[in-house]
């Protein structure tokens, strides 16, 4: 519980925070289990700059010394807290008992299987850690001894089955005893590059600071999320670590798409929300010519977007001593509402400038 003395949330959630503590003591006595903590972020600054503490009270999970990416952001009563907990103590790996049970797997879902000699192993000990921290991304499975046997003809072995059907297994060619490598390499399959926002999410991802370049799409819309999906890897790669590359369901957020004057019956569309304003990338059928949704990027990241809406395009060599019409304001971002509320924090930062 990284919080501060002053703040008024803080001291509502301090009560119920302790007595969530000595429920869950109760249940899980061993410290090697469960410990909860508080951080006076007053006090000690430090710690909570490193851990990029931006409102109070922030509840972070930990594992093995890790802070987890998503904190908890459930309701804060003793139950929802202790619930909480129970829940985390799952083990978050299934075991296979039979091979046939790799054939009836959910392939809507990431799935990674190990196939182990067994579980005391040093490999299944980090395929565990891994799966420990990546369990809210993708379903782990295992298998053992016997019925693992076929799978590990050339020594305990992890694939990774994508979504969909007829999809090749990738396999896991790194050591299974370096953590950071397999951890890196399950990251990568279980955070897709293009995420799905909701409801439930969306406070997460506005917290993490980028702008969105979202796809609004029929649900069933498969074939228009798969083209965004490749046009993303394929132009906008390198801009990763600058912009969130999302999609989102035309029908669920009717509302958002009711700012940049469209509706479900015109999707699929894709738009940027800045944080500020929301910016419509002209026609959904140029997206595959060659670097057009790059620089649709790129001028929002240059300002050309957000000025070319209140100033009309940039002047051009043949424009230039031309008076242009200024174009209208565009509309204000429709996500930022998803943002953590200032009934529930104290938010810290407060204003966004504009990219």
């Amino acid at each position: 519980n990284f919080y501060a003395d002053w703040c008024r949330f803080s001291q509502m959630l301090h009560p119920i925070f302790e007595e969530a503590s000595n429920v869950v003591r109760e249940e899980f006595p061993d410290s090697r289990q469960v410990v909860f903590a508080r951080v006076d972020c007053d006090q000690h600054a430090d710690i909570a700059q490193r851990y990029r503490i931006t409102k109070y009270p922030t509840l972070k999970l930990f594992r093995n010394g890790m802070m987890m990416k998503r904190e908890y952001r459930g309701q804060r009563s003793v139950t929802a807290i202790a619930d909480f907990i129970r829940q985390q103590q799952v083990d978050p790996v299934k075991e296979l008992h039979s091979m046939e049970e790799v054939n009836t797997l959910d392939r809507s879902k990431r799935n990674i299987i190990g196939y182990f000699e067994t579980k005391e192993s040093d490999n299944y000990r980090t395929y565990h850690k891994v799966a420990n921290i990546l369990r809210d991304d993708c379903t782990f499975l295992a298998a053992f001894g016997a019925v693992s046997a076929p799978e590990r003809f050339s020594g305990d072995n992890v694939i990774y089955k994508p979504v969909g059907d007829g999809m090749s297994d990738m396999v896991y060619l790194g050591s299974l005893t370096n953590f950071d490598l397999t951890y890196t390499w399950a990251q990568d399959k279980c955070v897709p590059l293009v995420r799905e926002i909701t409801f439930e999410n969306g406070e997460e991802l506005t917290e993490e600071g980028l702008p969105f370049l979202i796809l609004f799409h029929l649900k069933e819309d498969t074939g228009s999320l798969e083209k965004f999906q490749q046009e993303v890897t394929r132009q906008l790669i390198s801009e990763k670590g600058s912009i969130n590359f999302l999609h989102a369901d035309c029908d669920k957020f009717r509302h958002p798409l009711l700012h940049i004057q469209k509706t479900p019956a015109d999707c699929p569309v894709i738009a940027i929300d800045s944080f500020r304003h929301m910016y419509v990338f002209p026609d959904f059928n140029d997206l595959s010519i060659s670097g057009k949704l790059r620089q649709f990027v790129l001028d929002l990241h240059s300002g050309k977007l957000h000025r070319e809406f209140h100033h009309g395009p940039d002047p051009t060599d043949s424009t230039l001593g031309q008076v242009s019409e200024v174009a209208s304001s565009p509309p204000e971002s429709s996500f930022q509402k998803l943002a953590p509320s200032e009934t529930r924090y104290t938010i810290l930062r407060r204003d966004r400038d504009e990219l």
